[in-house]
């Protein structure tokens, strides 16, 4: 007996449309990506043994284990190495100390 061959969906009926990879664009923008970007840019100017508070209430909705994950993911994306804490209503981030 022979195999009888899978049906392949035709063209015609296929869900989504295919796009070129190259016209895509690779950069992670999320919707919290200026918040991110501010915090980072306080942390590199930051003094040794000095955190940033971040009012939880302010940051626009934002629960603290995405802003936790996203400040995260964006330190070490360029190579900072953070330490975090939240206590009440605020969030504390810091720059880690160099292993020696």
């Amino acid at each position: 007996m022979a195999k009888e061959p899978k049906n392949k969906p035709s063209p015609s009926i296929l869900k989504y449309r295919h796009v070129a990879v190259s016209g895509l664009s690779r950069n992670r923008r999320g919707k919290h990506y200026d918040l991110i970007q501010g915090i980072f840019g306080e942390l590199e100017t930051l003094p040794p043994g000095s955190a940033l508070e971040i009012p939880l209430d302010q940051i626009g909705g934002i629960g603290l284990a995405n802003l936790r994950s996203a400040v995260h993911r964006a330190t070490t994306s360029k190579g900072m190495a953070i330490e975090t804490l939240a206590e009440g209503k605020n969030f504390y981030v810091w720059k880690a100390k160099s292993a020696v």
